[in-house]
């Protein structure tokens, strides 16, 4: 079957994307959504085929088995109220929202119409993530506990970059420290029980709100992360550092796609772990694309599902609270927040127009 995919979001983002869905042979795009005329031209020339509008409705129009959202996380009720009454399987790109109560009610809503909504968090997919995992079950043993530095002066009014993170609130932490806080989770397999936090905006940041975020993160497991993201580091060089310290030595991950080494407790030096080829923003979305439809093609289970997001979400919005009261917060009694669905929102979702 040729999974035909309705594509929301014609920025940054969507140019790997049309590029990923040209290389799977089980997907099209027969549908390219898009305020931007711009953005829907240089989207048609790429696939021709496909209907083009600035408008939702053309959702409803289409014969589709899938939408993908490639939008900025606010200002998305309208797409996943669109999604759920034509009940499309949702792929979202992360963070599916920037307020978790908000996140919480799309999950709900797509739980309401009976479609998988996944959000695409490729970072759990790049081959340094899955063999960080086994080096943990093969070689390393458990960890314990943990460094995590991602410092970058990311200048935000570079044209390859999408605009929104500029003035939007806490952009590190819904922008880039979503992904991270979902891959400790992933990678430890355990939740967090504690966050203590400071967020912080430099001098010099381009940044609105605060681009800084230093945080010690305690897990169920007892495992102990530090962790450390700027996005306005004081040096335009890149800098990543990911430790694991575990049982019989540590595992050290030297970039952010890559560039894995361990060492057990008496070697005289780190050991290079072998790792396949990998293209950035290509291999993993295709990785993730290819999850996404083995669980339509029913091969599969859902991966990286929406309600799985809440608790990554809640780790942001810990950290936000815990920056601002100076008190360490448990995300889980975040859990509370509302998550209600209008009645006659759930009506109209109920009566949907796909099978």
């Amino acid at each position: 079957m040729n999974y035909r995919i309705i594509l929301v979001g014609l920025g940054a983002r969507a140019q790997f994307w049309m590029r990923v869905i040209h290389d799977n042979p089980d997907c099209t795009i027969v549908g390219l959504i898009d305020p931007s005329e711009d953005a829907r031209k240089r989207a048609l020339a790429q696939w021709p085929e496909a209907q083009a509008s600035a408008d939702l409705d053309l959702i409803d129009r289409l014969d589709a088995d899938a939408i993908l959202l490639a939008t900025p996380p606010s200002g998305r009720e309208a797409q996943m109220e669109a999604a759920c009454r034509a009940r499309l399987p949702i792929l979202a790109e992360k963070p599916l929202a920037d307020d978790v109560g908000l996140a919480a009610r799309y999950v709900a809503m797509a739980e309401a119409a009976g479609i998988p909504l996944m959000v695409g968090l490729n970072f759990r997919f790049l081959p340094v993530t899955q063999k960080t995992r086994q080096l943990f079950a093969t070689k390393m043993g458990a960890p314990e506990f943990a460094r995590f530095t991602y410092e970058r002066w990311r200048d935000g009014w570079q044209p390859r970059f999408n605009k929104y993170p500029l003035t939007m609130a806490q952009p590190m932490l819904w922008e880039q420290s979503i992904h991270h806080f979902d891959l400790l989770r992933y990678v430890y397999q355990s939740e967090p029980v504690k966050i203590f936090a400071k967020t912080f905006n430099p001098s010099w940041s381009m940044y609105a709100d605060d681009a800084n975020v230093s945080a010690i993160i305690a897990f169920a497991n007892g495992m102990i992360v530090n962790y450390q993201g700027l996005w306005q580091a004081g040096w335009k060089e890149p800098s990543f550092t990911w430790r694991h310290d575990c049982e019989k030595g540590v595992v050290i991950q030297n970039d952010q796609f890559g560039d894995l080494t361990y060492a057990l407790h008496d070697d005289p030096a780190p050991i290079n772990v072998p790792l396949p080829p990998y293209e950035q923003w290509y291999h993993d979305a295709a990785a993730l694309l290819t999850a996404f439809v083995a669980m339509l093609k029913g091969e599969a289970e859902l991966v990286c599902s929406g309600r799985d997001h809440l608790n990554s979400l809640r780790m942001v919005e810990a950290c936000i609270i815990s920056s601002r009261t100076g008190e360490a917060v448990n995300p889980a009694e975040l859990e509370s927040i509302s998550v209600s669905v209008p009645a006659s929102q759930m009506q109209e979702i109920g009566n949907g127009n796909r099978q």
